[in-house]
């Protein structure tokens, strides 16, 4: 509890450290909001530097392993956004109104995600990977 609860009626000190728990609430949501935007530009900047070598010397896939990277940071990072959001909305403000628009920007980010996902892998989060034929099986079909 902080000192300006110290000595102070009962009622006022819990005000304080609910006051507390809130500012505390608030920057941990700043903080992994910081740490989205951070992992977006951190990956953004690190597919570049990645693939600038590789386009100096023309290797083939240059352009689909940036892509899959920089989408694969762009992921992590809509992931944090996500949490801080969440954190937020429900420890700070649990209104109909904040948790309505929280629905809505979840709802968006996890459209953009599994996009982003399709795009990087060609297929829905929900689906399993692809199964590979065996070469025993593949030696039964001949």
């Amino acid at each position: 509890m902080s000192q300006a609860g110290a000595g102070a009626p009962e009622g006022l000190q819990a005000t304080v450290v609910s006051m507390d728990f809130q500012a505390a609430v608030e920057v941990a949501g700043r903080v992994i909001d910081a740490a989205g935007v951070a992992a977006v530009v951190a990956g953004a900047v690190l597919a570049a530097i990645l693939a600038i070598p590789r386009l100096v010397r023309r290797q083939a896939g240059v352009y689909g392993r940036f892509r899959r990277f920089l989408g694969r940071s762009i992921l992590l990072g809509l992931e944090l956004l996500v949490a801080a959001d969440i954190i937020r909305t429900v420890a700070v403000s649990p209104s109909l109104q904040s948790v309505a628009v929280l629905a809505l920007i979840v709802l968006i980010r996890t459209f953009l995600s599994w996009s982003l996902e399709l795009e990087i892998t060609g297929r829905w989060p929900w689906q399993g990977k692809e199964q590979q034929p065996s070469a025993s099986a593949e030696s039964q079909t001949e």
